[in-house]
């Protein structure tokens, strides 16, 4: 298989071009780098590490195969993108926040399956994109976001919940907080799926 550079699609490996948005598949090509706005989602198992320390890493796989592979069905559902995986957190990119915020709440139904909890952020900004990897402040703040999240709660910024907010989607204020290593404060609210 032949990943493309630009949007991260696998291809046949006789593709000479990317079948999901037409970029040249050509050998030591650099990655296509482009300025974009887009909805970063960070995901984060709760209490995962003092656990897993406890477990054999046989074990820790085994809890964490299955529901990664139900975490990727749900992105898959609702068009978001695997940036990274780092042990027990997750960045995902989406084209909205409003995919982005029914995805998360996808996500912790999953995690309940496979007895985890999760807590989410979700920030809208403009990144760059290099290959499959988001570079830029955007992402440092969709972590701090996440990073302020109470276990099972979705939390996004004020530009999240006002974009989302013209879908019909609904919010509870969690007030201003000073965000590690950002300046000022952040106006940040849960979201509240339906049920």
């Amino acid at each position: 298989m032949r990943t493309c550079p630009s949007c991260g699609h696998e291809n046949t490996d006789d593709a000479r071009f990317c079948s999901q948005c037409a970029t040249p598949l050509v050998e030591g090509a650099p990655p296509r780098e482009e300025r974009k706005v887009v909805t970063c989602l960070f995901c984060d198992l709760v209490g995962f590490t003092a656990r897993a320390e406890a477990m054999d890493p046989e074990d820790v796989r085994r809890v964490l195969q299955p529901y990664h592979a139900s975490v990727r069905s749900e992105l898959e559902r609702f068009g978001g993108r695997e940036v990274d995986t780092t042990g027990d957190g997750m960045l995902v990119r989406f084209e909205g926040p409003a995919r982005a915020l029914h995805c998360a709440a996808a996500l912790h139904r999953c995690a309940a399956k496979h007895d985890v909890r999760i807590r989410v952020g979700v920030h809208v900004g403009e990144v760059e994109l290099v290959g499959k990897d988001v570079r830029g402040i955007t992402v440092h703040e969709a972590a701090r976001v996440m990073a302020a999240a109470a276990p099972g709660e979705i939390l996004v910024s004020d530009l999240t919940r006002a974009l989302a907010g013209a879908s019909g989607l609904r919010f509870e204020d969690r007030g201003t907080h000073a965000l590690k290593g950002l300046d000022g404060e952040w106006h940040l609210s849960a979201y509240v799926p339906e049920q």
